[in-house]
């Protein structure tokens, strides 16, 4: 076995573009950006296709796509599969408006014309055990009750074994909208084409200050009207939005190559599987028939661990590379976009940004325009989110969070009942009314 932590995979399949230069002056700019990950290329990107008069410059610490945006799992997709929640959070006819409003994700990544290898399969998410059967279940109903049945179908156990033969699975729901790519290459298309539409790009840039007004960095001042903040979990360490936001991590390993072994599953679709628990596994197939197998336990083990039982038949299947990092994880499970002044924000993806970094960009991009469209209107932008514990305590809790929610379904899967501590500490954020470790 003995995979170590490595560069992503999927970065080094991409190969990488020559380096932008780092910034060594000052610069006056309308908009700056600072993250060259989904967010902040689509966001520029989109700045300079509405309005290709606005000078947009874009600064990276490193190279664009080599933080989350080049090592998550390549899960294409919006938000009807979180219906339930979404109508908890904000109620029927805002649920369904952000939902329709992804409708469009896959779509914008279709039209960059980039080999991204997107496949446009559907989101399988299966139950291996009767409480995530439970959870399945609430989707489909949420589905049905809003009217909209066909964005979550019902599958039986023996529907589910035609697109994926596991025998851990049962039933599960497919989600229409659901796609996959290589996610490194989608980084590197979003660059090419943020650079040919005229942003101005500085990597090897770090953001050592900001305010209202601009963006210092070790080689120069970036003075901007706008300046825009596409940082992903470090933003959890911004003070205006500490208390939204904490960092989680997720992880992932990666086999070689068994086009064999999934010719046995049948699982030659390309569907995205997740499945039914709170710090899911979620898996794909890449294009040389490897697998990929994440966790949001954040550990190597947990997703080594998720592979072995959810799919057994890839048992003598090496491992040959994993790698993961922090995400951001917001305090009601949504993203937060909005703004402080002409600062303009996006972040607490909590693991599903790939897709929905394209809707915060829209409305990024129509904050700093001043636009009253569509995109600033959306329910994620602005909205009141409850507040986390300060610190130490928020790290804290987050911590007896994970490990109790991990226990908990560990116990559910062996069929035995959680210890007392797991089950006491898996209800702390109902006590402070936020949804950290709730489905």
């Amino acid at each position: 076995m003995g995979a170590t932590v490595s560069t992503p995979w999927w970065i080094e399949e991409a190969g990488a573009p020559a380096a932008a230069a780092s910034l060594a002056r000052d610069v006056e700019t309308d908009v700056v950006v600072v993250g060259g990950g989904y967010v902040g290329l689509w966001t520029a990107l989109t700045l300079r296709r509405r309005d290709p008069d606005r000078r947009v410059v874009l600064v990276e610490a490193e190279r664009c796509g080599h933080g989350p945006s080049g090592r998550n799992g390549g899960f294409l997709h919006g938000y009807w599969s979180m219906l339930p929640w979404l109508r908890d959070r904000l109620g029927a006819d805002d649920a369904l408006l952000l939902a329709r409003a992804g409708d469009a994700i896959v779509p914008a990544v279709r039209e960059l014309g980039d080999d991204v290898w997107l496949r446009e399969c559907g989101l399988l998410e299966v139950a291996a055990t009767a409480a995530q059967a439970r959870a399945l279940d609430r989707a489909v109903a949420a589905a049905r009750e809003l009217g909209v049945p066909d964005e979550a179908t019902p599958l039986s156990a023996d529907a589910v074994a035609r697109r994926c033969a596991s025998p851990v699975f049962g039933r599960g729901v497919l989600f229409r909208d659901g796609a996959t790519v290589q996610p490194a290459r989608l980084a590197v298309a979003l660059r090419r084409h943020a650079l040919e539409a005229g942003v101005e790009l500085y990597e090897g840039t770090p953001a050592t200050r900001v305010s209202e007004g601009g963006v210092e960095t070790p080689g120069g001042l970036v003075r901007a009207r706008d300046v825009v903040l596409a940082t992903n979990a470090a933003l959890a360490r911004w003070r205006p939005l500490a208390r939204r936001l904490a960092e989680f991590s997720s992880y992932v390993v990666l086999t070689e190559p068994a086009p064999g072994a999934l010719d046995e599953l049948g699982w030659t679709g390309g569907e995205a599987i997740a499945d039914g628990r709170m710090f899911l596994h979620y898996f794909r197939t890449t294009n040389d028939g490897r697998v990929l197998m994440g966790s949001a336990g954040g550990t190597r083990a947990h997703a080594e661990r998720g592979l072995r039982r959810l799919l057994p038949t890839l048992g003598d299947v090496r491992i040959e590379r994993d790698w993961g990092g922090p995400i951001d994880v917001s305090a009601d499970r949504l993203p937060n976009v909005g703004s402080r002044g002409r600062i303009h924000y996006a972040a607490g993806f909590t693991g599903n940004g790939v897709g929905p970094s394209w809707l915060a960009a829209q409305a990024l991009a129509s904050l700093a325009l001043d636009a009253d469209d569509e995109w600033s209107r959306l329910p994620l932008v602005n909205r009141r989110v409850r507040a986390l514990p300060p610190e130490p305590l928020k790290s804290l809790g987050g911590r007896v969070v994970r490990a109790s929610v991990l226990a908990l379904e560990q116990a559910d899967e062996e069929g035995r009942r959680a210890p007392l501590a797991a089950r006491a500490g898996a209800l702390l954020p109902r006590l402070t009314g936020t949804r950290l470790g709730l489905r």
